[in-house]
């Protein structure tokens, strides 16, 4: 038996040491041009400082040389005294191994690309990363998969079938989200609108781009809340840009309102004396609703009526020349309610000094002492720039307005209101400031200074969009 095989060695030597020569002769040609090529795009990578060098290199260094061997045993089999049957046979084994390898090779190259390249686009959620990156990997499978049944002349029609019929139901199923996706690239090619652009939607709503994603765009309103767009609604929608980003203002204004309560003292005058008497000793909070919180209750009337004092003394006591200097004491130019009622009491005993208080009030028009109490409540508005002060300024009630306004001066006992200090110290606009400040609260009803002062911000606005 050893000799047979010996005999048959010795005349087929050629026929099995030129198949072994020529699979050696690959693998040192494949050494050889790997070394060659990679020294060579080191260099090139090095010139042009491509990010993706090192991936791309250490991904298929490795393969290359085994792509190497493949095609040195499919070489060699091709050479070899093997029958055609066999020869077709391996060769198909060694071209499915080269396909298998070359697929592996492509994904993972691809895959560590795509996760360097989308994590820096901050706007792309984790959910369509991983979306993006198992789409394309699916796609090569399906491609490796179908290659290798043509190699092997298997029917790939019943695959493509499923195939597509899951395609459809994926895409059916995700129709949504690949919308959105591109919708998403549409808004960034074109730049349809940034972070931080003030938008106003064709529903009327408004507010702040806080966010863009690929899914969708996030709008924080000027009361503080979020509301989500989907990109492809956002795209076939009419959106009007109102301005873009402002200067943030070191500290956010924030709104308060304030809630009165009457309380009756049981005190009242029925003459100019008993007022002068009693008014002389009455708590600040007497004082405050017969002047301040007179004027607000009454803020409709224009010229608005000075203080219930004045109107008392003229309608019930008929004294219209007390009344009118009254009427004349300007209630806002007093930072303190204790300087404000020296000013009525010496109005009145200057009064009474030059002639005798000799009218008195009919029975039941005697003038009610009434006490205000006061309760200061935080709302949720909050404003961090012009555009979203004047907007919040537009749905603040009444007393908010008054509040910040009026009682401001009284509580910072500066002469001026809560926006002018927040115009002027957080957002450095001393003009703007200085305009509100100086408004005459006499010439308008409490909703025509609300008009005023959005006008004035507004102006300030187009001022600012118009030098930028």
């Amino acid at each position: 038996m050893g000799h047979t095989v010996i005999e048959w060695i010795s005349k087929n030597w050629l026929v099995i040491t030129v198949p072994f020569i020529v699979f050696l002769a690959f693998i040192v040609v494949s050494i050889w041009t790997r070394r060659k090529l990679y020294n060579y795009l080191e260099k090139v990578f090095s010139q042009t400082k491509w990010e993706g060098s090192s991936i791309f290199l250490n991904t298929t260094k490795t393969p290359f040389f085994q792509w190497g061997l493949i095609l040195g045993g499919y070489t060699a089999i091709q050479i070899s005294q093997l029958s055609p049957y066999l020869k077709s046979l391996f060769g198909r084994l060694f071209g499915s191994i080269f396909i298998v390898s070359l697929t592996w090779t492509i994904i993972t190259l691809i895959e560590r690309l795509l996760h360097l390249y989308l994590k820096r686009v901050k706007a792309l959620p984790a959910t369509t990363t991983a979306l993006i990156i198992n789409g394309v990997k699916i796609g090569f499978v399906v491609a490796s998969i179908l290659i290798l049944l043509d190699l092997w002349e298997m029917p790939t029609t019943p695959l493509m079938l499923m195939l597509t019929i899951g395609l459809l139901i994926a895409i059916f199923a995700s129709r949504d989200e690949i919308l959105n996706i591109f919708a998403g690239i549409e808004i960034a090619r074109n730049n349809l609108v940034k972070t931080g652009d003030y938008v106003k939607l064709e529903s009327d709503e408004e507010g702040y781009v806080s966010k863009i994603t690929w899914n969708n765009i996030q709008i924080k309103t000027p009361d503080e809340k979020t509301f989500l767009i989907p990109n492809s609604k956002f795209v076939g929608m009419t959106v009007t840009i109102l301005g873009r980003p402002l200067k943030q203002a070191s500290q956010p204004f924030r709104f308060y309102t304030r809630l009165h309560l009457k309380e009756l003292t049981g005190l009242k005058a029925r003459n100019l004396s008993e007022l002068a008497t009693i008014l002389k000793d009455v708590d600040d909070s007497v004082v405050y609703y017969h002047t301040h919180n007179f004027i607000e209750e009454f803020q409709y009337l224009t010229p608005q009526p000075a203080n219930d004092f004045a109107l008392w003394v003229s309608d019930a006591l008929g004294d219209e020349v007390l009344g009118e200097k009254l009427a004349n004491i300007d209630t806002f130019e007093f930072s303190t309610i204790g300087a404000l009622r020296e000013r009525l009491v010496d109005v009145i005993n200057e009064e009474l000094s030059i002639r005798p208080d000799g009218r008195v009030a009919p029975q039941g028009r005697e003038f009610y002492f009434i006490k205000s109490l006061s309760v200061i409540i935080p709302t949720f508005h909050v404003a961090h720039d012009l555009r979203e002060f004047v907007e919040v300024l537009r749905m603040v009630s009444i007393d908010t307005l008054y509040f910040h306004i009026f009682e401001a001066k009284l509580r910072l006992h500066k002469g001026v209101n809560d926006f002018s200090i927040w115009l002027n110290d957080c957002l450095d606009e001393k003009e703007l400031a200085d305009k509100i400040a100086v408004l005459d609260p006499y010439t308008y009803t409490l909703e025509g200074l609300r008009s005023m002062i959005i006008q004035l911000v507004e102006g300030h606005l187009e001022k600012e969009d118009s030098i930028g």
